[in-house]
Order: structure tokens, then sequence, then C-alpha cells
């Protein structure tokens, strides 16, 4: 049961570090550092958006309108290491 869980926190850790990477280059591209004219650019952009759209659109729906500012990867970041931290705790109990 322990490799289940170990197997869960990584997938947890996996999906951690692709939305960090997705919040760090939103702010590139709203910063102009980053240009999604170049096509490499445009298609990791495209990609991060098509994995993460399915976590961040539930969220988005439950959340009221900020006015450019969307917290959905906040909350999302947050719910994750939620799970990562239940899922350590609670490790004991499956062993």
């Amino acid at each position: 049961m322990m490799s289940i869980i170990q197997i869960l926190l990584l997938i947890l850790d996996v999906v951690w570090f692709i939305m960090i990477a997705h919040i760090v280059m939103s702010w590139l591209i709203n910063f102009n550092v980053l240009n999604l004219r170049q096509p490499l650019i445009a298609q990791i952009w495209d990609g991060l958006n098509r994995l993460l759209e399915p976590l961040y659109a539930p969220i988005r729906r439950v959340l009221p309108p900020m006015g450019g500012l969307d917290l959905a990867p906040l909350v999302a970041l947050i719910a994750v290491y939620a799970l990562r931290i239940i899922l350590i705790n609670n490790a004991p109990a499956f062993a």
C-alpha cells in the first residue's frame, strides 16, 4: 500500500511542477519576456493550457470574478499541496 501512496505523491509532485511552470510562463508572457508568436513558445503554452484547464475550470466557476486577476492557479496549488499533506499524514494508517 505504501507504493500506491508514493506513486500518488509522485503524481502530485509532477502536477505541482507543471503548475509552477505554467504560472512562471504566464508571468513571462505578460511581461513580454516570452513572445507567443514564436512557434515553440506557443506550442508549450498551448500544451500547458490543455493540461491544466480541466483542473482550473471548476475552480474558476466557483471563484467570483476578480477583474483581471485569475486566482484559480493559486487555489489549485494550495489544493495539490493539501492533498500531499493529507496523503503523508495518513500514510501510516495504510501500512
